[in-house]
């Protein structure tokens, strides 16, 4: 089974379950700018109490393996807990939205896109951007850094530039993003 195929699959369940969701990370950034490999996907999801039970009751029965302390304390904390296939041995982080304002607005701005895996939600260019900038600061900060390019290279006539900046200037990530910034 391929990742496309988990994750289609893992994506329904999130739909039944009542989530809202948006993939991030490397499948948004290849979706926005130059492809490249991956071993896993991101999402981003924002459960409730309710609907987390409902999500990972279906996940087991489907076949998926996560762990229930691990994902509730993912929410409790707002942080991320791993979601696997033990058949395929794919491996898909559901990473819970955070509570500040530039988490908020990224969610709510997600937009549809047609990928491997079906029709899904997806991080905007600049949010993925934003994104991978603030991960570059945790590490890997030259692969992100590679990742922003592509999407500069790509989306960058359409890139809302001031949008970029103010967030840059927010989120503290500014001088990365004047290192990929399109000029003029």
């Amino acid at each position: 089974m391929t990742l496309h195929e988990v994750a289609s699959r893992l994506l329904a369940e999130l739909q039944h379950a009542g989530i809202a969701s948006m993939v991030v990370g490397s499948f948004a950034s290849s979706y926005h700018g130059e492809p490249r490999m991956t071993r896993d996907l991101d999402v981003v999801i924002d459960p409730t109490s309710d609907s987390l039970g409902r999500l990972l009751d279906r996940l087991q029965a489907a076949g998926f393996y996560a762990d229930r302390v691990a994902a509730r304390q993912a929410v409790a904390e707002r942080t991320q807990f791993n979601v696997i296939d033990p058949a395929s041995g794919w491996k898909v982080d559901l990473i819970i939205r955070k509570e500040r304002a530039f988490s908020r607005g990224e969610f709510e701005r997600r937009q549809a896109a047609a990928l491997p895996m079906g029709q899904v939600a997806i991080a905007t260019a600049e949010d993925t951007i934003l994104a991978k900038l603030e991960w570059g600061r945790s590490g890997e900060s030259e692969r992100q850094l590679r990742d922003v390019a592509g999407i500069v290279a790509v989306s960058g006539p359409q890139l809302d530039l001031v949008y970029l900046d103010r967030w840059a200037d927010q989120l503290g990530v500014r001088e990365s993003w004047e290192r990929v910034r399109p000029k003029g």
